[in-house]
Formats: structure tokens, sequence, C-alpha cells
């Protein structure tokens, strides 16, 4: 991962992390959200994202969200290098298989991957 978009990253992990030890949850996964687009192509990251989601999702007692992020946290582990939805928010709201539109201030970023 190229240092901008690990900075970017880190920066929506950290304000997703500061979030949920304030319980605000839902604000929390929509940061969680951007760091899954941004992270679903390397291993680390895309697993990382979907492990947070998970607790938010048993903070919130939601336990469709935890059911679905298992899977995902294990299809991160082994399809991160392969086949990844481009721009897939990661949560259990969302197929997925499904490929989404990036938010255009996270485009820039995606665009230097390589």
């Amino acid at each position: 991962m190229q240092q901008p978009l690990k900075e970017v990253f880190c920066s929506e992990m950290h304000k997703a992390i500061r979030l949920y030890k304030k319980n605000q949850l839902d604000s929390a996964f929509y940061h969680l959200e951007r760091a899954h687009i941004l992270g679903q192509l390397f291993i680390i990251p895309h697993t990382k994202s979907h492990w947070w989601m998970l607790k938010v999702g048993f903070r919130k007692r939601n336990f469709k969200e935890v059911l679905g992020q298992v899977t995902r946290i294990i299809a991160s582990i082994l399809f991160s290098k392969i086949w990844v939805p481009s721009g897939n928010t990661g949560g259990t709201d969302v197929n997925p298989f499904k490929s989404m539109s990036i938010p255009d201030d996270l485009k820039i970023f995606l665009e230097k991957k390589t």
C-alpha cells in the first residue's frame, strides 16, 4: 500500500475507532465503510476494516451484521489479492459481490494504488 493511500486508510480507521470508543456506532461504521473501500485490495487492511465492523455489530447487538462480518473476514483473507468488488462498502446491508461507485474524495487515492 503506497503512503498516500495508507495515510488516508489509517485516518479513516482512526476516526472510526475514536467514534467507536465514544459509542457513536453509526458514525464509526461510516468511517469503517470508507476504510473498507480504501483497503479492500490489501489483506491486512481489508480484514482490519471487517474486524472493526464485527465489533460494531456486537456492540449494537446486530447479529445479522456479526454473522455477515465473520464470513467477510474469512473472504477478506482468502480473496483480497484475487478479486474484490470495487467500491463495495463491506457492510451486510450490501451484497458482498456488488461493485459500487467510489466516493469522489477517495478515488484519487485508489487511482494511485499501484
